[in-house]
Formats: C-alpha cells, structure tokens, sequence
C-alpha cells in the first residue's frame, strides 16, 4: 500500500486543511459517506475544514415494519462475504484504503509508519477461523443464529431461544484502526442493521472497509445493513432524532468518559446500551526477572512492547509497572525499559509525541527529589521512565511509563480496579496466584507481559462477550 506523501501535516482534528509543499492550500478533504451500502454523491456541504454530505436522517434508520436486509441470510454467507472483504482489503485494489491512509497521516496523532502497517494488517479481522471463534464461542454456534435453538428445561417442557438480529447504532473510537474493523465484523455478524458514527479522529477507515465489502459484493444485504455518516458527538439535533427505541435497540459505545455521558443520557426502555469504557493497562513483573541479565533483557523488551502498542494511545498499552523487589532492582529494569521504549516495531515507531510542556514541568519537579524518585529519557517521545515509591497522580502518556517497586507482586494488585483493562504478568506462572485477585478488582484481562496487543477473537471483551450482548435474545416458551 502506497502512500501519497505530497502533502504534508497541517493540523489535527476532523479541520483538515492540507498544505502543499509549494506553500499553497489544498482543497478541502472531503469525507465519503456509506449510506445503505452505497457512497453518498449528494452534494457536500462545507463542515469548516472538510466537507461531507448533509444528512438524511431518514435514510439512516430502518423501519421496524419490515425485517433488516440481512436478517435471514445464512451465516456461513456471511462469513464467506466477510473472508472475501478482508481478501480484498489484503488487495486493495481499488486503492480504497490507500485513499484512506493518505488521508489519515495529516490529522491523526500516530506517526505514518504505524498508521501504515495498521493498515497492512486490517484483512485478519476477516479471517475464516476468527470469525467462527467469535461465533463459537461466544453464541455457543450459528444454529441460534440461523433460527431457534431447542433448550430442555427443569419440569422437562421443551422452549426455544434465538440470538435475533438487533438494529445497532455504534460510535466508534478513532485511536486505532482496528476498531473499525472489529465493528464491522461484529455488525455484519449479528444480521442487523448498523449506523456507524465516524469518529472525528478517524473519518476514513469505516467507510473505506465499507466501500470495499460493497465492491466485493454489490447490494448484498449485509452491505445494504451498513450506514457510516459523521456529526459532531453531542449534536442533539441529530442524536435526539436517532438513538430511540422505535428505530435502534442498542448503542455501542467506545470512547471517553464524556462520550459514555452524553449517551447515557439517551438510554432508556428499550434503548440500551453497550459500552466499551475508557481503559488503562498495568504490568506486574516478578522478581524472576532478575534471575540473569538475559531475563531481565526480555522483561524489559515485552514491558516495552506492551507499553508501547499504538504509541500508548491504546487501552491495553501499559502506563503503570510494578517491579517486585528493591528500588535498585526497579532502578535496573527502568534503565533497561527506558531504552527499549525507543525501539520501532510493528505498532509503534521510534519516536512517539514530544511531551507536553505541563507534563514535563511535573516530571522537572521529580527529577529534582532523586533518590526518591528516578527519571531516565527526556522530552522527545522516544521514551521516558520514572521510578517512584508510589504510582505518580498524573496519566503516563505518550511513551511515558511509571516503574514502582513492590514487595511482592500481590501488594500491585491494590493499585488494579474497574479502570484497569489488562495486567502482563512476568513470569507467566505468576498469572495464576494472581488471576483471581486481579478479577476481584475488577480487571478484565490478565495476558504474558509482551502480549497485551490484540486481542483474540472470541473471547470476552472489557468483561462480557460482545456477540451475546449485541444480539437480542427471544424466547418460545
């Protein structure tokens, strides 16, 4: 996949005015939208630095008098058109994602080489076995999918259930492409129709992904089931309209606090919602790693993995690491941490977002009460550790990590809560004395330190199975 480097980065944000190299403007980027499966080529109208169609409020709902196109097609050609999709993505062809990442470079926060290989990659969220895992093992099969599945219950009378199609509108988040992806699976999975917001940090990939299942089959119902239009999160004069029960069963949202705040307030009888909240991720690692300096050389390398996946601006990317032993144990593997942090691979770039000018006045302040607190790095982005007695009270961002000592492992878990998405554990056969605690706190993953990056398909996510609750589940008693 090639990417046009002609233009260089102007600003960020969805105000996407582009500069070329001789100094003069662009024209202004234009955002398709997908309206049923189909580009809308209604005239755009100007959103201040970037251009869209106006929106048919209308055309993005489907009536409940009537069933969803995809309702009753089978899931095996579903999946077969989701495994072509991603073939054609792999492809890529008609340049569609192409199209898109060039686009994205200029406004997103992650560097080109990250933005590409992210890219490179969007075609194994179609895969064949993914998809069934999903299907697996979190429906328990495509029988309650297809139709009615028969269940014995206690006094021996015979009911049904089914996994009906639910009508979903979804707002996404933009700090991954990924998720994008994941939506569109997920949607096309459960038969129903699905209204896509576009996240202003991102309004490209949906729909390339999109425009590219409807050029692999066109008018297909599972096409024609998909909507992805962008409006200013909070609009009322769009959201009041939309998220109601007569036309939506369900909002999936991503996003900050403030983005699950407006939506809660929407949510009602019959209108519920499925939130993936904001998210932080820690890592625990024992005093194992001290065993040899080769040990500590591959804690060190998978603690950099995991903090740096997507640069930090993941959920799962790890902020927090506690070291169980002495503060010159901590100190040796921060040292260590702290020069791997710089090292490029295949979802983080060597160099990361400066530090903000606030942040790096705070950790000025910690430099200065040394022994008790230790930075190694500087202000570049490619990297900064501090150690510390206790976790700092600011946010780790931007290739930050905060390296604290522990006595033993267990003491970290008080610092895990409802917050905390995934914990790597170093050595793995630490995870199982910890599991439970971690649980407890209320942390939905527990991974081998270096694998916090994706997440398999098929099992839970941020504590519940989504398939299960994206469908709605009907009863024949």
């Amino acid at each position: 996949m090639r990417r046009d480097t002609r233009l260089l980065r102007a600003g960020d944000d969805p105000r996407m005015s582009r500069t070329t190299l001789d100094g003069t403007a662009a024209a202004p980027v234009t955002v398709v939208h997908v309206v049923r499966g189909e580009a809308d080529r209604s005239t755009p109208v100007d959103r201040g630095r970037f251009t869209a169609p106006a929106l048919d409020l209308d055309r993005l709902v489907w009536p409940r008098t009537e069933p969803g196109p995809a309702f009753d097609v089978p899931v095996a050609e579903i999946v077969d058109l989701l495994v072509e999709t991603g073939e054609a993505l792999k492809a890529d062809r008609a340049g569609l994602l192409a199209e898109a990442l060039d686009r994205m470079v200029p406004v997103s926060p992650l560097p080109a080489e990250v933005l590409e290989r992210a890219y490179a990659v969007l075609w194994r969220s179609f895969q064949r076995p993914g998809l069934y895992a999903q299907i697996d093992h979190e429906l328990g099969g495509a029988d309650v999918l297809d139709g009615w599945r028969e269940v014995r219950l206690p006094d021996d009378r015979i009911a049904a259930t089914r996994a009906f199609p639910p009508r979903l509108v979804h707002i996404i988040a933009g700090n991954a492409p990924g998720v994008a992806a994941m939506s569109v699976v997920r949607g096309a999975l459960t038969k129903g129709v699905n209204l896509l917001k576009l996240p202003s940090n991102d309004l490209f990939t949906a729909t390339a992904i999109l425009r590219t299942m409807a050029a692999v089959a066109p008018g297909h119902p599972v096409v024609r089931s998909f909507s992805a239009v962008y409006w200013r999160g909070g609009d009322e004069a769009v959201e009041s309209v939309l998220f109601r029960p007569q036309f939506f069963d369900k909002l999936v949202a991503w996003g900050g606090e403030a983005t699950i705040r407006s939506a809660l307030k929407y949510v009602g009888p019959g209108f519920e919602l499925v939130s993936f909240d904001p998210k932080t991720s820690i890592s625990m690692i024992g005093r194992e790693a001290f065993a040899s300096e080769e040990s500590l050389a591959r804690a060190a390398d998978a603690g950099a993995a995991d903090a740096t996946f997507f640069n930090q601006q993941a959920c799962v990317a790890s902020r927090f690491q506690f070291v169980e032993g002495s503060w010159e144990d901590a100190d040796r593997y921060a040292a260590l941490l702290c020069e791997r942090l710089g090292v490029a691979r295949e979802f983080s770039s060597a160099d990361g977002p400066r530090v903000a000018a606030e942040l790096r006045e705070e950790i000025d302040v910690l430099r200065s009460m040394e022994p008790e607190y230790r930075v190694w790095g500087g202000y570049d982005g490619r990297g900064l550790v501090i150690r510390s007695p206790e976790p700092v009270d600011f946010h780790p961002d931007g290739k930050i990590v905060n390296v604290v000592p522990v006595a033993a492992l267990s003491d970290a878990v008080t610092h895990a809560g409802v917050a905390t998405q995934t914990v790597g554990v170093y050595p793995d056969i630490r995870k199982a004395e910890l599991r439970d605690a971690l649980a407890c706190a209320g942390v939905q993953r527990v991974v081998s330190l270096g694998r916090a990056g994706g997440m398999p398909p098929g099992l839970s996510h941020d504590g519940f199975f989504p398939l299960q609750r994206l469908m709605r589940w009907v009863n024949d008693e």
